[in-house]
Order: structure tokens, then sequence, then C-alpha cells
């Protein structure tokens, strides 16, 4: 899928991907950090990685599909 075809193309900085998996990282990451709690950290880790996979895996998928994208490739014969 080229960048034009491309959900992230329309996002801005801080939806993209590197920033999405950055801020799940940093909140997994410092709830360990700070509490030293497996519990706690999978309380906090559990919702980061739904919100995480269905930013990154579903949604993309769900946008291409629909149709709400433009067309990524360029017609024939011109």
């Amino acid at each position: 899928m080229s960048k034009a075809g491309s959900v992230w193309a329309y996002k801005p900085w801080w939806c993209q991907p590197w920033s999405i998996l950055l801020t799940g990282a940093v909140l997994i990451g410092g709830s360990w950090g700070l509490m030293h709690t497996i519990w706690l950290t999978v309380l906090v880790a559990v919702p980061v990685v739904v919100w995480m996979v269905f930013f990154l895996l579903i949604y993309p998928r769900l946008m291409q599909e629909s149709g709400a994208l433009p067309d990524a490739t360029p017609p024939q014969g011109e």
C-alpha cells in the first residue's frame, strides 16, 4: 500500500504508527517502572494493547476496504 492510499497520510503526526507504539510502550513500561506490580501492569497493558491493535491493524484495513480512501493506483492508459 502506498502512502497516498494509506490512512496514515491523513492523520496528524501524533496519530502515526510510531507515536501509537511509543505511547503504548511508555504507558506499559511506566506502570511497571512506577509500581513494580505485575497485576497493575497487566491491568494497564490489556486495554492499551487492544487500543494499539485496533488503531494499527483493524482501523487501517477497515478504511481501505470501505473505499473511504482514494485509490492509490493511477488509472491505466494515462
